[in-house]
């Protein structure tokens, strides 16, 4: 097993890895839209947020060694699932190339009460 810890993606804000690679798999904890260089929310609307937890996730992808393209399923909590459609528009734009398994839920609250918060699983090599 081998921790996956990038400057590029933001510092965990409690008990837990940016990422753990096991085997050939690499699992994300959620990401949520903060500022690897602040810490800080970034965004107000859910096509801003969704936008910057996708790009946060891809730092940690290449930083395991593999990107969007070995993704084979998402997680995804939303606060509000009214937001579902204009999020979709965003996260498609990561995964041209094939899309992944995933679940999408609707949550009370996030951290930071953020709008979204996506984890993923993808294959490495």
């Amino acid at each position: 097993m081998r921790t996956i810890n990038t400057p590029h993606a933001p510092a965990a804000i409690g008990p837990y890895a940016q990422a753990k690679v096991v085997g050939n798999l690499l699992f994300t904890s959620g990401q949520l839209p903060l500022s690897a260089e602040t810490g800080e929310v970034v965004g107000t609307t859910i096509e801003e947020q969704t936008q910057q937890v996708l790009k946060n996730l891809e730092a940690i992808l290449t930083e395991a060694g593999t990107s969007f393209n070995k993704v084979v399923k998402t997680t995804c909590f939303l606060a509000d699932m009214a937001d579902f459609s204009v999020f979709n528009s965003v996260y498609e734009t990561a995964f041209a190339a094939e899309v992944p398994a995933r679940s999408a839920v609707e949550v009370a609250r996030l951290p930071r009460d953020v709008k979204i918060e996506i984890e993923v699983i993808a294959e490495i090599g």
